[in-house]
């Protein structure tokens, strides 16, 4: 029986939000496409224009009761006021990475979804990517043996030393979700969740830089101050999964170009290396097996769609856009199909809570608690896709729909 189409509409038109639109608009049977927002209406009609949907401004979005979910692409540090919103008009939310900023006014938000019977998500998704799912199932058919050990970090720099545009003037870089660890950790957090299931307990340290001169001679603020006493820029924690299995994560944002993501899997019987969580896979980004008694490297294919599509192939915008050939939106779909099936969707609201409850946890307690802390929020492992539907849109989009089969 053919489903009735989600009408979908995204809050916040800025440069993240090409790849949703361009994900969202590809033709999925499931999502009905209507409209975009900013609160500057030239982002906006821009969008909608690229896209064949409707300048609209939030109210019109939050008033209109034929959509049905809504996606937060704003900045990070607005999530939490506009999902409340969005779930306060009666409408399902799905929110750019992170939930929140922090953990009781996210956990309020999920209790208010819960309330109104609503479905609330969050990115990022790159888990349900064609590395991710291939890790996945190489590790559920025992390649690996038991998982003892998991390793992953992120070394970056926030623009000081590259692009000239970054942070803009006048972005409050420093504030709590302009930092590596809100932007970042979910990323990481989630595509190890969904390879070992839930954190058990972290514990860890984070800091950040009080102060920091803004060296990039491109950028008008060249030589100035920037306050980064805010948000941590640097991170080391321990998670102790629910499974046993001992991981790390360490994120930096006061490195430089080129950036060093890495996450390895160490098992009884083998190690997986899985390329970055900020991508879906392919074009140089694939998984590697190394099994016992044999020291190469092995490459393996994949098992799973949703691959990055190529990287050199224009934008529909005629100019560079982040990620702009990623699938980032495919949870909405997720979520449609949850939605029209009456199931769970994959990116959970218990999920989004865990990030940013193990990040909380990390950034406040290091100082005056260093202990172990333990984790409330317990979400369950996300649904694996179906294996092997390679080809058409449609098929592709079938191993997002079965869960199960």
């Amino acid at each position: 029986m053919s489903l009735k189409p989600v009408k979908v509409a995204l809050i916040g038109s800025g440069n993240i939000s090409y790849t949703y639109l361009n994900t969202l608009s590809s033709g999925f049977h499931i999502i009905d496409l209507v409209g975009c927002s900013d609160l500057v209406p030239e982002r906006s009609k821009a969008r909608a224009e690229t896209f064949g949907i409707r300048q609209m401004t939030t109210e019109e979005i939050l008033n209109d009761p034929e959509i049905e979910i809504v996606v937060n692409v704003t900045e990070i540090f607005n999530h939490t006021k506009i999902t409340k919103a969005i779930l306060e008009a009666g409408k399902h939310a799905y929110s750019e990475k992170s939930a929140g900023c922090a953990y009781d006014e996210t956990l309020a938000n999920v209790q208010l979804a819960e309330s109104k019977g609503l479905l609330f998500g969050c990115a990022p998704d790159i888990y349900m990517g064609a590395a991710y799912q291939t890790a996945r199932k190489l590790m559920d058919d025992g390649w690996i043996g038991e998982p003892i050990a998991a390793q992953s970090w992120c070394y970056r720099g926030y623009g000081m030393n590259t692009q000239a545009d970054v942070p803009p003037p006048g972005f409050p870089f420093g504030k709590k979700g302009t930092t590596i660890t809100y932007d970042m950790a979910g990323y990481y957090i989630n595509a190890l969740v969904a390879l070992l299931g839930p954190v058990a307990r972290a514990a860890g340290f984070a800091r950040s830089v009080e102060k920091h001169t803004n060296d990039n001679v491109r950028h008008p603020q060249y030589l100035q101050s920037v306050d980064t006493s805010g948000g941590a820029s640097a991170m080391m924690a321990t998670l102790e999964f629910e499974n046993g299995t001992y991981g790390s994560l360490m994120l930096t944002c006061d490195g430089f170009n080129p950036e060093i993501p890495r996450v390895e899997i160490y098992g009884t019987q083998g190690t997986l290396t899985i390329p970055d969580p900020n991508c879906f896979g392919g074009y140089g980004l694939d998984v590697y097996l190394t099994r016992i008694g044999n020291q190469d490297k092995f490459k393996m294919p994949f098992s799973h769609a949703f691959g990055d599509l190529d990287p050199a192939a224009p934008t529909k915008s005629g100019k560079p856009e982040p990620c702009h050939n990623s699938w980032r939106g495919i949870a909405v779909v997720d979520m449609a199909y949850a939605l029209r099936r009456g199931r769970p969707h994959r990116s959970s609201a218990e999920l989004a809570l865990h990030t940013v409850e193990i990040v909380s946890a990390i950034e406040e307690n290091s100082q005056n608690n260093p202990g172990a802390y333990t984790i409330r929020s317990r979400p369950q492992r996300p649904a694996a896709l179906r294996p092997g539907m390679f080809g058409p849109l449609h098929v592709m989009e079938a191993a997002i729909d079965n869960i199960g089969v």
